[in-house]
């Protein structure tokens, strides 16, 4: 054999390898009745629950719970089934979370709480069309 073949084969094999060890961490996106289903199987693997955060009519967060310290803060998500899940997450809060549009969390149950280790957030976007009156 070449060796050419032997690096194209070695290649190849580390590739394979590394597919196959990601693909283990990959986590999925299910609503709250899934991940606390999942979470009574005993399976303890991150999840991400896709929802909004629930707000009054003037679009003020209800729910919010800031901890004294800053350090910690806990809201009220709704997911794509409606149903609204407090969420608990031990870090500061990050910018412009009150304004986001989506919020996917990612975690999972401890008991009846839904713990998050990680938030993407979704905010509004500045070049989203928006209507222009002109005044002509």
């Amino acid at each position: 054999m070449k060796k050419s073949h032997i690096l194209a084969i070695v290649v190849i094999a580390a590739a394979i390898g590394i597919i196959i060890a990601t693909a283990g961490d990959a986590s999925t996106y299910v609503n709250f009745n899934q991940a606390y289903k999942m979470a009574e199987a005993g399976n303890k693997t991150s999840i991400h629950v896709v929802g909004q955060l629930k707000k009054d009519d003037n679009g003020h967060v209800i729910g919010l719970d800031n901890a004294p310290d800053n350090l910690s803060f806990s809201f009220i998500l709704v997911d794509d089934n409606n149903r609204e899940q407090k969420v608990f997450y031990n870090e500061p809060m990050p910018p412009d979370f009150t304004r986001s549009e989506n919020v996917v969390v990612i975690g999972g149950y401890q008991g009846d709480n839904f713990v998050a280790s990680k938030i993407l957030l979704k905010c509004p976007s500045k070049y989203q069309e928006q209507s222009v009156n002109a005044g002509i």
